[in-house]
C-alpha cells in the first residue's frame, strides 16, 4: 500500500500551537489530582498547577524565541552552529534516550489503565504491543500528518473533557473545597514540581519550528498553547476535590476516570460512560506517544542522516517496548515515569539555558555566522 504524502512537510504556528497540548496532555492526568491531593491541603493543589502552569509558558515561550532565531533550521543544525557538531550529537542522543523512555511509559502505562478498565482478561503485553504498533505506523508516515491529527483530535478530547465536566456539577460540592490556602511551603514545592512534570512536552518547540513556514508569531502561539493543559488540569483538579473531597481524591487511583463513572447520560441510553471517555482520551494517549516518539526519530535521524526514516523506527520500536515491559508492577511503572518526566524537564531547560547564552556570548546570527 503506498503511503499518502502532503505537498510538502511545512506546517502553521497554528498547527504548533495545537501540538503542544496535543503531547502535553497524556496519561499523567489520570493521576494528577491524586498526586496533588498527596502534597497539599483542600483544593491547594490549583496554586501548584498555576504556579508550575506559568512556568512551563514562559519556558514554552523563551525556547520558541530561541528557536526562531534559527529560522528552517533543525534543532541539530542550530545546535551544532552554537556549541559545535560533536556537542550537538551528544545532545540529540539524550534527547533521543529520553524521549524514548516517555515513549516506553506512555506505551505501558495506557496498556495498565486499558487493563484494568477496558480489556481485564488480556496481557499487558498484547494491549502494549497493539498500541505501538499503531503509534509506529503514524510516525512512520508524514511528519506534517501528525500534526493534522493533533488538530483533528484536541477538539474532540477537549469537549469530552468538557461533558464529564457539565455532567459532574450536580454532585460538585464547593464547601469541598475549604479551607484553603493551608499547605505548608514543603507542600507547595511538592506540588508545583508535581505539576512540571505534567508540562514536559514544551520541547517540542526546539524540534518542529523548523517546519513552520512562517515562525514570527510562534513565541505567542505557542504560549496560548501551553495554556489549554493549564486551563483543562485546573478544571479536572477542582472538580474532583468538590465531587470525591481532598481524602477520598488522595486514593483514588485514577480520578479523572472516576468522575467519567459517575456521568448519567438523560435517558439511560449510555450505561458506561467511562468507557467512552476512555476510548476518546487513548486519542490523548496516542497524540502524545507518537509526537515522542517522533522526537526519538527526528534525533536520530539527524545524526545518522542517511538513514531512512522507517529503518531508525524498527530500530527503535523493539527498544520501546522492551522498556514499556521492565517495570513489574504499578510502583516501578510510576517510578520510570518519575524518572524520565524529570529527566526531560531538567535537561530541556539546561540545554535551553546553555544554547541561550552561548548563543548570546559568541554573537550567533540568525544565518548561522
Amino acid at each position: 500500500m503506498k503511503s499518502f504524502e502532503y505537498g510538502d512537510e511545512k506546517i502553521s504556528d497554528r498547527e504548533i500551537m495545537l501540538a503542544i497540548p496535543s503531547l502535553v496532555i497524556g496519561v499523567g492526568i489520570f493521576s494528577l489530582p491524586r498526586d496533588l491531593a498527596n502534597v497539599t491541603t483542600a483544593s491547594d493543589g490549583w496554586i501548584a498547577i498555576l504556579v508550575a502552569g506559568l512556568v512551563a509558558v514562559l519556558a514554552t515561550w523563551l525556547l520558541a524565541k530561541l528557536a526562531i532565531g534559527f529560522p528552517n533550521q533543525s534543532f541539530f543544525t542550530f545546535s551544532s552552529t552554537i556549541l559545535s557538531k560533536p556537542v550537538a550529537v551528544v545532545i540529540s542522543l539524550l534527547f533521543a534516550v529520553i524521549w524514548l523512555g516517555i515513549t516506553a511509559f506512555e506505551v505501558r502505562r495506557i496498556a495498565d489503565v486499558s487493563k484494568l478498565y477496558l480489556f481485564d482478561r488480556t496481557p499487558v503485553e498484547v494491549i502494549s504491543l497493539c498500541f505501538l504498533l499503531v503509534v509506529v505506523y503514524a510516525v512512520s508516515g508524514s511528519r506534517a500528518g501528525l500534526f493534522r491529527l493533533n488538530m483533528l483530535f484536541l477538539p474532540i478530547i477537549l469537549l469530552i473533557a468538557l461533558v464529564v465536566f457539565v455532567f459532574n456539577l450536580g454532585f460538585f460540592d464547593p464547601n469541598q473545597l475549604l479551607p484553603m490556602f493551608e499547605t505548608d511551603f514543603k507542600g507547595y514545592v511538592k506540588g508545583i514540581h508535581t505539576g512540571l512534570l505534567s508540562y514536559v512536552g514544551f520541547v517540542i518547540v526546539l524540534f518542529y519550528i523548523g517546519l513552520v513556514d512562517n515562525p514570527k508569531n510562534v513565541p505567542e502561539k505557542a504560549a496560548i498553547g501551553m495554556c489549554i493543559p493549564i486551563a483543562l488540569y485546573l478544571m479536572l483538579f477542582l472538580l474532583c476535590i468538590g465531587v470525591f473531597g481532598h481524602s477520598v481524591t488522595a486514593n483514588l487511583l485514577s480520578p479523572t476516570i472516576e468522575l467519567a463513572k459517575g456521568v448519567d447520560v438523560p435517558g439511560g441510553f449510555l450505561e458506561r460512560f467511562e468507557s467512552v471517555f476512555f476510548i476518546i482520551w487513548i486519542m490523548a494517549i496516542f497524540n502524545t506517544t507518537a509526537m515522542a516518539l517522533d522526537i526519538v526519530v527526528l534525533s536520530l535521524n539527524s545524526i545518522f542522516n542517511h538513514t531512512k526514516k522507517i529503518k531508525v523506527i524498527i530500530l527503535v520500536a523493539p527498544i520501546v517496548f522492551s522498556v514499556s515491559m521492565f517495570p513489574q508492577d504499578l510502583i516501578e511503572v510510576t517510578l520510570l515515569g518519575s524518572i524520565v518526566s524529570n529527566a526531560a524537564f531538567v535537561y530541556t531547560i539546561f540545554i535551553g539555558v546553555v544554547l541561550f547564552i552561548v548563543a548570546k556570548v559568541k554573537g550567533v546570527k540568525r544565518d548561522g555566522k
